[in-house]
């Protein structure tokens, strides 16, 4: 995860604010309890340790150690008890944690479908297991625990961390990585359905609206193709938010006695619910994390047909899209812009002389001088072999003389060897040209007009209108 280091806390406030988290997640996880005092099926802090430590490294592990420690004396055992919980609390992080850098992506886990299969069997899956066997044998050894309901515990245990990693470490890490939110108009009226959905489907099915039938009617499942939803429309960030926000609604209907998974025990219903949560979260994590990596393809697919494969720069084709759309964003504000066409002088004597790895290096130097002279609104492209292009929205010719000055002092004052020139034309719409094709002739016969001049007059030729 990328960090502003000039902003990045103290590793004491880290340590502090994370203990703080740990002990205060753990001590409400603890309230619902039921099956044995130090066993709970809701237990947040798997997910933030998790998250932790893949985000600070393996130096935040102390404050997980002391926080659970220190949760584990208010509850049944004693210090020696208390200390073989913790360990295993923090071991399954770290292991996580290990299992995530090892096998998958770290934090940037969740845009690939492989990673969040890791993610799910080994991070969260697997080493939550060290948890919940440490922690049972901690207390069957000590004496707090019977034998005859070790496997109970151990599976009320196992299966609250493993909620605990696979819901809140994704919503967690996604985040952290970008806080940023760049949804479109039509994608935020879309959010804010969703997220009325969301509601309005969880209290119908976990709030009590809709009257309970116990197992008879699989009523949990109406809100799969909500989180659905969120998965195929969105990123995983915006996902694992879904995931999180259901299963709270969940887990609060099941306790006041409201839901499918509501006519068992206490104990029994939040195993249920927790279960289902697992399952779902599993379920849309991969199926975002599928849709981002189609999302990512199409996009570099575009930007393939888009683009010259030497120098990144815009190709043919989109040149020609660019230079429409510019036509037409001047029918709309009657403000210019500019056309510069640009020719490497004595191309095929660099080729012939130095080879066309030599000549290729050429070609790139010239588009590393347009980009490095561009604006972020122009369009900077290669028109074919050693012709290059650049459109310049909003600028008239006398602008774009300065343009392509800077481009070739720019190319020319690099050092480095074979010494490179441009010859530039120029054109603007709609002075020079009501069509593409006007326009760009007028610059074709100006930039060979530039050519023809010898080497010495070609900046002067440059300037005349």
């Amino acid at each position: 995860m990328t960090r502003n280091t000039r902003s990045a806390p103290s590793r004491w406030t880290v340590l502090s604010g994370l203990a703080v988290v740990y002990y205060v997640t753990a001590a409400l996880g603890l309230q619902v309890a039921y099956l044995h005092p130090s066993a709970t099926p809701v237990w947040a802090p798997t997910g933030i340790a998790l998250a932790a430590l893949l985000t600070w490294g393996r130096r935040v592990w102390p404050a997980i150690f002391v926080a659970a420690f220190a949760v584990n004396l208010t509850t049944e055992g004693n210090v020696w008890t208390s200390a073989g919980i913790a360990l295993g609390n923090t071991l399954e992080g770290i292991v996580g944690a290990y299992l995530l850098r090892r096998f998958a992506r770290g934090t940037e886990t969740f845009d690939d479908a492989r990673d969040v299969f890791v993610f799910v069997t080994l991070a969260s899956g697997r080493a939550t297991m060290l948890s919940a066997t440490l922690g049972v044998g901690s207390l069957a050894v000590g004496g707090f625990a019977p034998w005859a309901d070790v496997a109970n515990i151990w599976l009320t245990w196992w299966l609250g961390d493993f909620a605990g990693a696979i819901v809140v470490a994704p919503l967690l890490l996604t985040w952290t990585r970008d806080r940023r939110i760049r949804w479109p108009k039509d994608r935020k009226l879309e959010i804010v359905g969703l997220a009325i959905t969301l509601l309005v489907v969880g209290q119908l099915v976990f709030g009590g609206v809709v009257p309970r039938f116990g197992a008879l009617v699989p009523l949990e499942f109406l809100s799969v193709p909500v989180l659905l939803w969120a998965g195929v429309r969105f990123t995983p960030r915006e996902a694992a938010t879904a995931t999180l926000a259901l299963s709270a609604i969940a887990l609060r209907g099941t306790l006041v006695g409201l839901g499918p998974f509501a006519y068992v025990a206490p104990s029994e219903s939040l195993l249920l619910v927790q279960s289902f949560m697992v399952f779902s979260a599993a379920t849309t994590l991969v199926l975002a994390a599928v849709v981002a990596e189609r999302r990512k393809a199409a996009e570099q697919l575009q930007h393939l047909s888009e683009s010259d494969g030497l120098t990144g720069l815009a190709n043919y084709r989109r040149l020609h899209e660019v230079i429409g759309s510019e036509i037409n964003r001047v029918g709309r504000t009657e403000r210019p812009f500019a056309l510069l066409l640009m020719d490497l002088d004595d191309f095929k004597s660099i080729n012939d002389r130095l080879g066309h790895v030599t000549g290729n290096r050429a070609l790139v130097r010239v588009a590393e001088a347009m980009i490095a002279t561009c604006r972020a609104v122009d369009t900077p492209g290669r028109f074919g072999g050693d012709e290059f292009a650049m459109i310049l929205p909003e600028t008239d010719a006398t602008e774009a003389v300065a343009v392509a000055s800077r481009i070739r002092d720019r190319l020319s004052g690099s050092g480095e060897m074979p010494a490179l020139s441009l010859s530039i034309g120029i054109a603007e719409y709609p002075r020079d040209g009501a069509t593409s094709e006007a326009l760009l002739d007028k610059a074709d016969r100006d930039l060979y007009r530039v050519k023809r001049e010898p080497r010495g007059t070609q900046r002067a030729a440059l300037l005349v209108p």
